[in-house]
C-alpha cells in the first residue's frame, strides 16, 4: 500500500543535513535552546514507539493539553507517526470542558501539565482512559521519562488519505462543541497549496508566536515550515518587542489581529525593523482597515489577510503575487480576505440554497480535497452542515466582486433581523471604527418586543480619548438607513476575545440582553 501519512511528507522535506537548526527558542529562565531536525525526528520517533507499546486500536485519539513547547510539537508528529489521531485542547479550558471532551471522543492517552496532573486524571480514569501522562513547557514530565526508554528509530504507519489525523474541536460558542474531523490528505493537501500560494522560499526563516492547539498555530504555521524546511524562531507566549526584534533574522510572520494592534503600539516597530520580512499574514479574526493600513505606513509592508476554519483548514488567501486565475491580480485588499485557494471552490447562496449574483450577500457555502468528513459521532449534524450536492456551510455570511476578491460581513448567527430587515454587524461596525476616536466596536443582536431584535453597539475608545453614545449614534444617522441604527450604544474598556482574538459575541448578547 502506497502510504499518505503526513508525516512521511514533512519527514521528506527536512533539510539532507539533519543537525541543522529546525527550531530555535528560549528555556524558562531565558537560556537560548536549539533544537536541531535530528532532535525533531529523534525525540518523535521515541514517542511513537512508546504510544505504539501501549498496543492501543488503530486510530485511537491522543488528547493533549498541555502548555506551548516544541515538545508538544515532538508529540504531535509521534501520533501522527503511529498512525493516532492528535486531538489538541485549548489551555484554557476547566474541568466542565474537558470531562466533555474526554466522554465525547473517548481518547486512548491523554497528555496534560504537570499541574493539572490531578484533577485531569481523575476525570480521565474515571472515563475509562487507560494512560495519562504529564508534558511541562520546561522538557519534565513522565511522557519524556517513558519514552527516553524506546528507540529512537521507528517505522512510520502507512495511512490513507482520508484516514484520520487530527480532530479539533470548534470553540462551542452556541451549544455544545463539535469535533472537526480531519484527515491527513486534509492537512497534507492545504499545506501543499499554501507553500505554493505564499511562495515559500528556500531561505525563508518563520517566527511562531501562536498557540498549537488550533489550526493557525498547529497546522497552517507548523506545517508551513516544516513541509518547506524552514528553521522557526519559537516563542512560547507573545512578546511584542521581542517578535519585532527577532525580524532582522526571520522572513515569515503569521499573526491574528491583536498581535499586530500590540506591536504597532511598540516604538520600535519601524521600517527597519520589519526590512528583511518577506511575508505578514493574518487570519483567525477580521482585521480593521485601520490596522492594515498603519502596519503598511509604519512597515512598508502590505499584510496578507486569508480565511479558514477549523473544518476546512485554509479557504481563501489574499495574493502573494500576481494570481494567473483572476487577471493576474496581485492587490492585497484591506477588508477582504482575497480570492479562493487553487482547488477550492466558494459560492454565496440565499437561505433556499440558491447562488446569489456577484455582489450580493448570502452564506458562504465551500468544497475541496482541504474540507473535512465531519464531525465526530454527529451524523444528523453533519448532514445538517453539508447541502445535498457536498457543499459545506460555513455559517458564515460574504460576498463577492467582480475581481474574484471575497469579503465576511459577519456569522450567520451574528445576523439581526430587525422589524424584518437584514442588519449586517460588520457593514454598522466598519462605519463605527471610521470615527473619530474610536478604536473598535461590536454590534449584537438584542431581544425588543416591536422589531423582535434591534442592535447593541458597544464601542472602545482610543487610549486617552473619551467617547459620547449619543454623538456617535448620531453620526450614524447621516450615514446609514434607519433600520440599521443601533438602539443603543454603549462605550466600554475592552470586549471580550477568546484565545485566537475573536470578539466573543455570544458574552456581549447575553450581558446586554436587558438594553
Amino acid at each position: 500500500m502506497n502510504s499518505q501519512n503526513l508525516f512521511e511528507a514533512l519527514r521528506a522535506a527536512f533539510p539532507e543535513d539533519l543537525d541543522q537548526i529546525a527550531i530555535e527558542t528560549t528555556s524558562a529562565s531565558g537560556e537560548p535552546l536549539h533544537y536541531s531536525w535530528r532532535d525533531l525526528d529523534r525525540a518523535s520517533a521515541r514517542m511513537a514507539n512508546l504510544l505504539a507499546s501501549l498496543q492501543l486500536p488503530a486510530g485511537s485519539r491522543i488528547a493533549v493539553q498541555v502548555e506551548k513547547s516544541v515538545e508538544a510539537v515532538m508529540l504531535y508528529l509521534a501520533t501522527l507517526r503511529a498512525g493516532h489521531v492528535f486531538l489538541p485542547l485549548n489551555t484554557a479550558y476547566q474541568s466542565a470542558e474537558i470531562e466533555y471532551f474526554i466522554t465525547n471522543a473517548e481518547p486512548a492517552v491523554v497528555v496534560c501539565t504537570p499541574a493539572n496532573f490531578g484533577w485531569v486524571s481523575k476525570i480521565a480514569f474515571t472515563s475509562g482512559v487507560g494512560h495519562v501522562y504529564t508534558l511541562g513547557d520546561d522538557r519534565t514530565g513522565s511522557l519524556l521519562e517513558r519514552a527516553m526508554h524506546h528507540s529512537d528509530a521507528q517505522q512510520c504507519v502507512a495511512r490513507k488519505a482520508d484516514d484520520l489525523a487530527a480532530i479539533l474541536y470548534t470553540s462551542g460558542t452556541t451549544g455544545r462543541s463539535k469535533g472537526a474531523m480531519l484527515s491527513h490528505g486534509n492537512l497534507l493537501s492545504n499545506a501543499q497549496t499554501l507553500k505554493d500560494y505564499w511562495g515559500w522560499q528556500k531561505d525563508d526563516v518563520l517566527i511562531h508566536a501562536l498557540p498549537i492547539f488550533h489550526v493557525h498555530g498547529l497546522f497552517v504555521a507548523l506545517h508551513g515550515a516544516m513541509l518547506n524546511g524552514s528553521p522557526m524562531i519559537w516563542f512560547s507566549r507573545f512578546e511584542p518587542g521581542a517578535v519585532i526584534d527577532s525580524m532582522q533574522r526571520a522572513t515569515v510572520f503569521m499573526g491574528v489581529p491583536t498581535l499586530y494592534v500590540r506591536m504597532l503600539a511598540d516604538a520600535r516597530l519601524t521600517r527597519e525593523a520589519a526590512s528583511h520580512m518577506r511575508l505578514f499574514i493574518s487570519g483567525s479574526a477580521p482585521m480593521l482597515v485601520e490596522t492594515h493600513g498603519e502596519w503598511q505606513q509604519r512597515t512598508g509592508q502590505v499584510i496578507l489577510e486569508r480565511y479558514g476554519m477549523s473544518e476546512t483548514i485554509m479557504l481563501t488567501s489574499n495574493p502573494y503575487g500576481p494570481d494567473k486565475r483572476h487577471d493576474g491580480q496581485s492587490e492585497r485588499k484591506a477588508g477582504t480576505v482575497g480570492f479562493a485557494l487553487p482547488g477550492v471552490e466558494v459560492r454565496i447562496t440565499n437561505e433556499e440554497g440558491r447562488d446569489l449574483p456577484v455582489g450580493e450577500i448570502g452564506g458562504i457555502q465551500v468544497r475541496g480535497p482541504n474540507v473535512f468528513s465531519g464531525y465526530w459521532r454527529m451524523p444528523e449534524k453533519t448532514a445538517e452542515e453539508f447541502t445535498a450536492d457536498g457543499w459545506f456551510k460555513t455559517g458564515d455570511l460574504g460576498r463577492i466582486d467582480e475581481r474574484g476578491y471575497v469579503s465576511i460581513v459577519g456569522r450567520s448567527k451574528d445576523l439581526i433581523i430587525s422589524g424584518g430587515y437584514n442588519v449586517y454587524p460588520a457593514e454598522v461596525e466598519g462605519f463605527i471604527n471610521e470615527l473619530p476616536g474610536v478604536a473598535e466596536s461590536a454590534l449584537v443582536g438584542v431581544p425588543h418586543a416591536d422589531f423582535g431584535e434591534v442592535g447593541v453597539a458597544v464601542v472602545v475608545p482610543k487610549p486617552g480619548v473619551e467617547l459620547d453614545a449619543q454623538t456617535i449614534i448620531g453620526a450614524l444617522k447621516t450615514r446609514l438607513a434607519n433600520f440599521k441604527i443601533p438602539k443603543r450604544c454603549l462605550v466600554v474598556s475592552e470586549l471580550p476575545r477568546n484565545t485566537m482574538g475573536k470578539v466573543q459575541k455570544n458574552l456581549l448578547r447575553e450581558q446586554y440582553r436587558e438594553h
